[in-house]
């Protein structure tokens, strides 16, 4: 409903013959796994027929080598991989979502969340249309499949669809013969694709994925844009582009997205040095040594080291099987999580003074967690820079920040935050610094609400704004 909010990764591939596209799904959603950890979900179309399998668990879990056998061969295959911030976490909320309706069968994977969902959902309800999840998603795949109806095409359904939700989508859409990528007109979330060296055509989340499954990035899906691939090859449309400002959520660069991506031609790896160059110039400081929370604080933590001179170290080693305590829902989940998650190497602390680079700060805990562990371990100082500017507003596209009344920087002044969490120092990068992470002029073109309260759409009038006590921790 309302207050779902997400964060997730799609990956889609068509191919011109049939092959083995589940496998090569795996490998897409296995790279976006950190995108998303409690569930997962592929679909193929064999010749229209859609095999499914989706559960909760991580993609090497869910699907074993009999799952794959079992879905086989085809032409086209979609994939999520799933964080659900509220609702219930289990199969039911898994996608992608399956529709089998008059005209034929569509499946469609979304990462986002819309505005004016819960307007839509009553809506449709009041019209007789029955719910089993409580995702937005299913609202989006309502909506299409009854454009669908009255509709010569897919993608003209999708196209009036988009007349109607609000709010951040990237989508992945299936139809029998074709596979549609589609992204809002805000741009909030990222999407691209590319094609492989056997002219296999891969949308993904990320361009990570593709490099996983061996396609070469042709571009990003412009914000508005309609991108279908079938049997004639590509086609763009673009009627719903250049309506709005685009508005690409910042914190993809900061944290959400891995470092060796592009988002909109920008690497990812090189914003987060320019976070850590700018938070060298801005706060200097006395030390010895520079570390970074894994994994996104490192990048950071590399450009304040080369920027302010002070030697690089590695200060902690990172549990790899543990899921990121940012997306993992349930506060004592995520307490068990961070207490086995980080172990800091004593040598590279002891007896120094340490700047400590990560790239948010939530509610505090964790940090002030994190910053104990580098005091037991014998850190003389610690000197915390983050890699982004305090949250101060809710998010409504996506990101789980939602309730200011749980925000430290919200409730408490810099001194008082540096004594909670138990640091010598603290410095924020500041707001204005966002557009010198990616080389933009006067924060142009992305979306940072969750820091500067300038919402590039008009927020949800209902909206429950209260998950943190259950869903929401720093990293």
């Amino acid at each position: 409903m309302g207050n779902i909010h997400e964060e997730c990764g799609v990956f889609g591939i068509y191919s011109p013959k049939q092959t083995d596209v589940a496998t090569t799904t795996y490998y897409g959603l296995f790279a976006l796994q950190h995108r998303g950890q409690e569930s997962c979900g592929i679909v193929v179309n064999d010749k229209g027929v859609f095999n499914t399998y989706k559960d909760v668990g991580l993609v090497n879990d869910v699907f074993t080598e009999d799952v794959m056998k079992k879905l086989g061969l085809g032409n086209i295959a979609i994939g999520h991989v799933r964080y659900g911030t509220t609702g219930s976490n289990g199969r039911a909320n898994a996608q992608p979502i399956v529709v089998n309706h008059i005209k034929g069968n569509m499946a469609l994977a979304h990462n986002g969340n819309l505005t004016n969902c819960v307007e839509l959902r009553k809506e449709l309800e009041l019209n007789g249309s029955i719910f089993h999840t409580t995702s937005d998603t299913e609202v989006i795949s309502y909506i299409v499949t009854k454009e669908r109806i009255n509709s010569e095409s897919i993608e003209e359904a999708i196209s009036k669809a988009m007349d109607k939700i609000k709010g951040a989508y990237s989508l992945v859409i299936m139809s029998p013969a074709k596979m549609i990528a589609v992204r809002d007109e805000h741009g909030f979330r990222p999407l691209c694709y590319g094609k492989t060296d056997d002219g296999r055509y891969v949308v993904a989340s990320e361009s990570c994925a593709l490099d996983a499954v061996g396609a070469k990035l042709i571009r990003e899906i412009k914000p508005g844009e309609i991108v279908v691939f079938d049997k004639e090859g590509v086609r763009s449309i673009t009627t719903h582009c250049n309506k709005v400002k685009k508005s690409t959520c910042i914190f993809e660069y900061i944290y959400f997205a891995r470092p060796d991506s592009v988002i909109e031609e920008k690497s990812v790896h090189k914003a987060r040095l320019n976070a850590g160059k700018c938070l060298a110039l801005e706060y200097p400081v006395d030390a010895d040594v520079v570390i970074g929370v894994p994994d996104s604080g490192i990048d950071a933590a590399i450009g304040y080291s080369k920027k302010s001179g002070i030697p690089y170290g590695i200060g902690f080693i990172k549990n790899k099987y543990i899921g990121r305590t940012f997306i993992a829902p349930g506060q004592k989940t995520r307490e068990d999580r961070v207490r086995i998650k980080l172990n800091v190497i004593s040598n590279t602390v002891k007896d120094k003074r340490v700047v400590l680079i990560d790239d948010s700060i939530v509610r505090g805990t964790t940090c002030a967690r994190i910053v104990k562990l580098l005091r037991d371990a014998g850190a003389k100082e610690v000197h915390m820079r983050v890699s982004a500017p305090p949250f101060l507003n809710p998010c409504y596209y996506g990101t789980d920040i939602d309730s200011r009344e749980n925000l430290i920087a919200c409730n408490h002044t810099i001194d008082e935050i540096e004594r909670i969490i138990g640091v010598d120092s603290l410095g924020y990068l500041k707001v204005e610094q966002l557009s010198k992470l990616i080389g933009i002029e006067n924060n142009e073109g992305i979306c940072a609400a969750c820091f500067d309260n300038k919402y590039p759409t008009e927020i949800p009038k209902k909206a429950n704004k209260n998950k943190f006590e259950n869903k929401i921790e720093e990293q």
